[in-house]
């Protein structure tokens, strides 16, 4: 499962990735149109690759492109060469786990003998090298490393040797991890959420169909409705009636990951009943009650800390400044080999407002510190441009410990908090204080518990068995 380090934007890509997002579409019109406007609402979740598995009558066509959907996209919209089909899904990639290329990006399509099945697929299966050799020892061919690849051979050997609905409660029970799945078999449409309901996935309505996505943003900006969230562990059927229940794999807990009301999904997006952005601004809230500091202007890290930052000034009566400034079109920088080039590139990416600066005592807020390194270069912006003190307020816990379930943290040695006090923190990075919000303070601003959250990455213990970790519930999924 573990990844080759990516290149990372100097500013953006220093945040944790994730895996990718998936779509799904069912009903009366081009199906192409409205995957590829959830997939740009989504990008956000995924920018190496995308693709589309469209049913055009007799078969699925997939349609793959590296980049960003726009980009890649463009030239087969003004050619007029995208798949023609009412009924498909989509899907954005990160990669996690397996090759970077397009070659593993998805839908991944297979032909069987129950006919053809395309998979889209947001998570990380946990075990899904144990179950890839598995079905290569029973003759079944492989083309990528992906996760994904597993996850359709899998089911497709299920659903041959067991029927339909067996088949996919087997799948479901013999996979670990998180997933959120969006399938076709031939015209039919599927929408499947892992039992501990890991990743987010969302039903809702548009004129003429029934969608599928991994956030609620996307239904909004397709005019539709968002109906509801799709329970941990329930699979959906969906056709021209709308869609129905088919099968629930139960589990005594859930796992919700907490990184997506924190920083991955858009602050416009309502996950588990939950709004992001309302819960973004409750993080900041309790993390002036936590970490109160003396300071003259609380300023954010743009853009990731803004709806933070503003609760943590309403919180704790200091005003709120936008003290940096984000330039978004500058083209993408890449980390250079040099410490005055990667210094360089910041500064190409954000650049001080002095007035609000100068002279001043700066609270940064921002939504995570993973390895610290934007995060230090930005301090030494704001001390050039004139701030007398510079204090770090970080509105999540700690991150201590790998992702096993779709984020791109595998190693322990890039994470600044392990180990480490928050005076020594704040050494490292220039700062002339750095606090983190408590576990409490997290669970508190999302409104669910710990048990159900993920928060191995904090805490280094995880809802499922993993190989050399602590697993806090002593019952696996089987």
């Amino acid at each position: 499962m573990a990844s080759p380090p990516q290149n990372l934007d100097p500013i953006d890509g220093q945040k944790p990735s994730e895996s990718c997002a998936v779509v799904g579409f069912h009903g009366r019109s081009q199906a192409f149109p409205v995957l590829y406007s959830a997939l740009r609402t989504l990008q956000h979740r995924g920018q190496e690759n995308s693709g589309v598995a469209i049913f055009d009558g007799e078969k699925i066509e997939l349609l793959k492109v590296d980049g960003h959907v726009y980009e890649g996209f463009r030239p087969h919209i003004e050619k007029n060469t995208t798949p023609k089909g009412t009924i498909g899904i989509g899907h954005n990639r990160y990669s996690t786990a397996g090759l970077k290329n397009i070659t593993g990006a998805g839908p991944f399509l297979v032909n069987t003998s129950s006919g053809q099945i395309a998979v889209a697929h947001n998570g990380e299966i946990t075990n899904y090298k144990e179950i890839r050799e598995n079905l290569k020892g029973m003759g079944m061919p492989f083309f990528t490393t992906t996760d994904t690849e597993v996850v359709v051979n899998l089911i497709s050997k299920e659903i041959k040797e067991r029927g339909f609905i067996n088949g996919l409660r087997n799948s479901m029970n013999v996979m670990r991890g998180s997933y959120s799945i969006t399938m076709m078999i031939d015209n039919k449409l599927y929408a499947i959420r892992d039992p501990l309901g890991f990743k987010p996935l969302v039903v809702g309505k548009t004129g003429d169909g029934t969608v599928v996505a991994s956030e609620s943003s996307a239904m909004d900006v397709l005019g539709g409705e968002t109906i509801r969230d799709v329970e941990p562990g329930e699979v959906l059927e969906i056709d021209e009636n709308g869609f129905r229940t088919i099968l629930k794999v139960p589990s005594e807990k859930k796992a919700h990951c907490m990184f997506e009301w924190v920083y991955f999904a858009r602050p416009d997006s309502v996950i588990d009943n939950i709004e992001v952005y309302k819960t973004r601004y409750s993080l900041g809230m309790e993390l002036a009650k936590e970490a109160p500091c003396v300071g003259d202007v609380v300023i954010p890290v743009p853009d990731s800390g803004r709806t933070q930052a503003s609760g943590y000034s309403e919180g704790s009566g200091i005003p709120y400044e936008e003290g940096l400034f984000k330039n978004r079109y500058s083209e993408r920088t890449f980390i250079m080999p040099s410490q005055a080039e990667r210094d360089d590139a910041v500064r190409i990416k954000l650049n001080p407002i002095r007035s609000v600066i100068n002279g001043k005592r700066i609270i940064l807020v921002d939504d995570t510190i993973i390895r610290g390194t934007t995060t230090k270069r930005i301090i030494g912006i704001l001390r050039k441009a004139g701030a007398t003190e510079v204090h770090v307020r970080v509105a999540s816990p700690r991150i201590i410990a790998p992702c096993y379930f779709g984020i791109d943290m595998k190693t322990r040695d890039q994470f600044i908090a392990l180990r480490r006090t928050d005076q020594e923190i704040a050494s490292e990075i220039g700062a002339d204080s750095v606090a983190y919000l408590s576990i409490e303070g997290l669970t508190k601003s999302i409104g669910k518990s710990e048990k159900d959250l993920c928060l191995g990455c904090l805490t280094g213990k995880y809802p499922v068995k993993i190989t050399d970790e602590i697993e806090y519930v002593q019952k696996t999924l089987e």
